[in-house]
């Protein structure tokens, strides 16, 4: 009979190539059901997802799993092996699962033209098909139109084994999560419920340690004062029993001393200062042992300029082929200096083509222009990340702190041998940052960043004063953002058309 858990048992982990441990002792266990994984980009919740199911081995400790693990990857660049299988079976549950998510039998010969969101769900139907005893998903709602997002949902909700996912999608986590295991190196704590009551059991466990460190910490203060007090005192009793200054001839003081040292009542000034100056000790290391979660300063201001020319885009009209006999017809677009568009459409329609297109149109220098695509390839992050690397320090300052302010922790990231896809987009925005852009087309640019980082985001694009072309799924961040609206629907059984 397969096990029903999984169990961390004092897991220790650290990277090959960082000395620095990642996780320390970790300790919990999990059932049946679904649970989430939450923290920051650069914490570690792909790590421990690739622990669970066995890709990495703890440093120290063990984990009690399952036989049968499967692990989905927060990337898609690549057809998952056994892909076509999937979709050539006609059994019930591949049929099911098929027809729930959506994918077609031909995108195994188009996976290459297959949108990222078409992709995840490919992804996860092939996931759940192999029926795994413990199923490990990291960011399954990436990339997802709100009607793909629904899909992939109620697929997920049919799975009885251990589920465990990482996901920045709050209401993901609050609708199919029975607890949350919140990550902050190099622990990790869980906490029942969902995202959001799981955030708030946590800020009020911080505010009650901070309320007690207070106490502590006041005590520490008049601890002190106090010890200081018999300190003097004990020195005064010290001067007192010294003999030195004192004639020789004064036989009597001197036997009044001899008589203090041996009563001791001299010394218990002393003695009590020692006793105090112990409890000093032991409320100090009480004291350093409350402690709260470091918070670090969040928060960036994006140096753009604005470009002196009428117009930073004039694409003719035209088609754009997207690859399976689909096309994508767009009009005439223009864009000013001062724009902010946000381009919406379904999963596969082409929004991902059409701004790479107007990419390689626009008539700013290429130095003034900030472009972050919706993905990138391993190999690309690392070559971007080498190039970083080896930048001049005050240069590599400047940009880490940009990746500081919005989250992640530099050291952890100029150590790491792949960065995360959240850390590869801050990063991205800090190169182009340093460019003073006059023109930052950003795809998807919520998918993989945590939720603080998101609201900084949101709150430094908002006050750069250069043109904006924004493609997202997130509603609540392109009102934000945007005053003009692009948005591609179907036209026609194999067409799409760009709307203004």
């Amino acid at each position: 009979m397969a096990l029903d858990f999984i169990q961390f048992q004092n897991v220790s982990y650290h990277y090959p190539s960082s000395p620095e441990v990642l996780f320390q002792g970790l300790n919990f266990q999990l059932g049946k059901g679904w649970f989430g994984v939450a923290g920051s980009n650069g914490a570690g919740k792909s790590t421990l997802l690739k622990l669970a199911v066995g890709l990495l081995a703890a440093v120290q400790g063990g984990i009690i799993r399952p036989d049968r693990c499967v692990y989905c990857p927060q990337r898609t660049d690549h057809m998952p092996e056994g892909f076509s299988d999937f979709c050539e079976s006609y059994s019930r549950e591949a049929s099911i699962l098929k027809g729930k998510l959506g994918v077609e039998d031909d995108w195994i010969y188009r996976w290459s033209t297959l949108s990222h969101g078409e992709r995840k769900r490919a992804q996860i139907g092939l996931a759940l098909w192999r029926e795994p005893d413990l199923l490990a998903i990291d960011e399954p709602t990436n990339h997802l139109d709100a009607r793909a997002k629904a899909m992939v949902c109620e697929a997920l909700e049919g799975f009885d084994g251990i589920g465990i996912l990482v996901s920045h999608d709050r209401d993901l986590l609050d609708s199919l999560c029975q607890s949350c295991l919140f990550v902050d190196p190099p622990h990790a704590t869980l906490r029942k419920g969902g995202y959001s009551k799981g955030r708030r059991t946590a800020e009020e466990e911080s505010k009650s340690l901070e309320k007690q460190r207070r106490i502590k910490k006041q005590a520490l203060k008049k601890l002190k004062r106090e010890a200081g007090k018999r300190k003097d005192k004990a020195k005064q009793a010290d001067g007192k029993k010294s003999k030195s200054g004192i004639s020789s001839k004064d036989h009597d003081a001197k036997s009044k001393i001899d008589a203090a040292r041996l009563t001791g009542r001299d010394g218990a000034a002393g003695k009590r200062f020692s006793q105090l100056e112990g409890r000093v000790d032991r409320a100090a290391e009480d004291l350093d042992k409350t402690r709260t979660a470091k918070e670090y300063s969040l928060g960036i201001w994006l140096p753009g300029a604005k470009s002196l020319k009428d117009r930073v885009l004039d694409l003719p009209e035209g088609v754009l082929d997207l690859g399976g006999g689909k096309m994508l017809r767009h009009p005439a677009l223009s864009i000013s200096p001062n724009d902010r568009i946000g381009l919406t459409g379904p999963n596969g329609v082409g929004k991902s083509t059409l701004i790479r297109k107007m990419a390689e149109n626009f008539t700013v220098s290429p130095d003034h222009l900030t472009y972050v695509p919706q993905e990138l390839s391993e190999a690309r992050s690392r070559e971007i990340l080498a190039k970083v690397q080896s930048l001049p320090n005050e240069e590599k300052g400047r940009l880490m702190t940009i990746v500081s302010c919005l989250g992640s922790r530099p050291h952890r990231l100029l150590e790491s041998a792949t960065p995360s896809p959240g850390e590869i987009r801050k990063l991205c925005l800090a190169l182009g940052m340093a460019r003073e852009p006059h023109v930052i087309v950003m795809d998807e640019p919520t998918n993989h960043m945590d939720l603080p980082s998101i609201e900084c985001l949101e709150q430094a694009l908002a006050g750069c004063p250069c043109a904006l072309v924004l493609v997202s799924h997130d509603k609540r961040f392109l009102d934000a953002l945007t005053a003009r609206r692009w948005s591609i629907q179907k036209a026609g059984k194999d067409g799409f058309i760009l709307e203004e």
